[in-house]
């Protein structure tokens, strides 16, 4: 099973497909902008856990922080923006 941690000091939220190897993750990144603002820059899952919905879960889970911190969101990532729309 898939669990998501948020690092607020790296500034990401990780998507551990397996616990026991730190190249089975997936990653949301983000940056903290001026006037209470940030922007969701990248999103990157390994090859071989495309398709599984987990950049979705990710954004997601992402976008939700975001809304109950009172952040105005923008996306520099393609797939987020396409949330954004």
């Amino acid at each position: 099973m898939a669990n998501i941690t948020h690092h607020h000091d790296k500034s990401c939220f990780i998507l551990s497909v397996d616990e026991a190897r730190e190249a089975n993750q997936a990653i949301l990144e983000y940056q903290l902008l001026a006037d209470h603002g940030i922007d969701f820059t990248r999103t990157y899952v390994p090859n071989e856990f495309r398709g599984k919905g987990y950049a979705e879960k990710l954004v997601r889970q992402g976008l939700a922080w975001a809304k109950e911190e009172g952040f105005s969101v923008q996306a520099s990532c393609w797939y987020v923006e396409k949330f954004l729309r």
